[in-house]
């Protein structure tokens, strides 16, 4: 589950028009999200509250050995018009699952970011400033992202710690997004790292109006309608250690107006290492998802063969339909003595759920089982992990987080 800040920052990216989606380190999210997902350790609780639509701020208090927390804050000069009561936040924004990719779309123009202050005009740049200091050890992490223009992106991030190498590091890492294709630069001061990335998207071109597909052809498994095939890459070098990395991958998804069973497939590939993992993700009903990834090494023949599952878990219509309607009621602004009326289609789409069940295992044996849901205006995770071949310690790490929101 996402925590409340991360959920804050995807509101972000969302209000100012940014495709977290269209880039190369995306690329295997959908597999991410339904085999690596994260399992609780010991117990942990957060408190968190969006005082303003630019101002946030969370405290996080656990016991994983020794008693540890962090505080953190977040400002944005964008106003961010988002649920924050852990009671009304919709369940699905804050666990991730099974991605739907969107259609592209082109870059807006520069003149829709301009605005008319003291009769001149100026650029309108998003920020936002993130700030989260961990106890008792002190170390302290800072985000810094700012919108350069409708396709850049700038994010630095950076850690500071007297246990760190060099009392720390920072990454800087500058993203461009035409659409129908993204680049990313990266610099950090670890080891004078420098990177790049890339991703591009095969057939349709949203900047492009004539290359829309005629409406009464019939649509094609690779053509924009129906699916997508991306193509990506990434390689970083380290002229202090004199030492690099390389890596590729492709991407074949179908999209919303897909009629058939939504999947995904990816392949990525490592030459330098001899890492090659394949995936297939299937989203196979409304509310369950299954995956199975195959990981390979060339060089040692080792391999690995991880599934998993995805299975939400709905309120029933006539649940959900009288809390939305006591909550339209409440809130909708109406002279003294008139009535409201809510329409039955804005209740069924608005169907929550009220908790998802996720489980993995893999051919070594490793297994990981998680619940994720709400309990009445507590947002609630339960998790354990399993080593189904040793006898002595079959079960690993049992972990419960509380989260609440104002």
């Amino acid at each position: 589950m996402l925590e409340f800040m991360d959920y804050v920052q995807s509101a972000f990216y969302a209000g100012s028009r940014w495709n977290t989606d269209n880039s190369y380190a995306s690329l295997t999210a959908a597999t991410t999200n339904l085999l690596d997902f994260r399992t609780p350790h010991g117990v942990r609780l957060h408190v968190s509250s969006l005082s303003s639509p630019n101002f946030a701020t969370s405290y996080t208090l656990g016991n994983k050995g020794v008693v540890d927390g962090s505080f953190s804050f977040l400002f944005s000069n964008l106003g961010v018009k988002v649920a924050s009561r852990s009671s009304a936040v919709y369940l699905g924004h804050l666990v991730r699952g099974y991605r739907h990719l969107q259609e592209l779309r082109k870059p807006e123009d520069a003149s829709a970011w301009e605005t008319v202050v003291d009769e001149k005009v100026v650029q309108k740049r998003d920020a936002l400033l993130y700030g989260r200091m961990y106890l008792p050890g002190s170390t302290l992490e800072a985000l810094y992202l700012r919108r350069l223009s409708p396709s850049r992106l700038l994010s630095i991030r950076a850690v500071s710690g007297a246990q760190l190498p060099h009392g720390g590091t920072l990454l800087a890492q500058l993203q461009n997004d035409q659409g129908k294709y993204t680049t990313e630069y990266l610099c950090s001061t670890d080891s004078a790292l420098l990177g790049f990335r890339g991703l591009y998207n095969f057939g349709y071109d949203p900047r492009d109006e004539n290359s829309q597909l005629d409406s009464s052809a019939p649509a094609h498994p690779w053509d924009h309608k129906s699916g997508r095939l991306s193509v990506g890459a990434e390689a970083y070098f380290s002229p202090m250690n004199k030492s690099g990395g390389l890596s590729t991958g492709l991407r074949f998804t179908t999209l919303p107006v897909h009629t058939g069973i939504p999947y995904t497939m990816t392949l990525t590939l490592n030459p330098l290492m001899g890492n090659l993992s394949s995936s297939y993700a299937v989203k196979a009903g409304s509310d369950l998802s299954l995956c199975t990834r195959f990981d390979f090494n060339v060089y040692s023949y080792e391999s690995d063969v991880t599934i998993g599952l995805e299975l939400w878990r709905r309120e029933s219509s006539t649940a959900w339909a009288r809390k939305m309607l006591r909550s339209a009621w409440r809130n909708a602004p109406r002279p003294a003595g008139e009535s409201t009326f809510v329409s039955s289609d804005f209740v069924m789409k608005q169907q929550d759920a009220t908790g998802v069940i996720k489980a993995r295992m893999s051919a070594a044996g490793k297994a990981s089982l998680l619940w994720e849901g709400r309990v009445k205006e507590l947002l609630v995770s339960v998790g354990a992990g399993f080593d189904m071949k040793s006898a002595t310690r079959a079960l690993g790490s049992v972990g419960l987080e509380v989260s609440y929101s104002s």
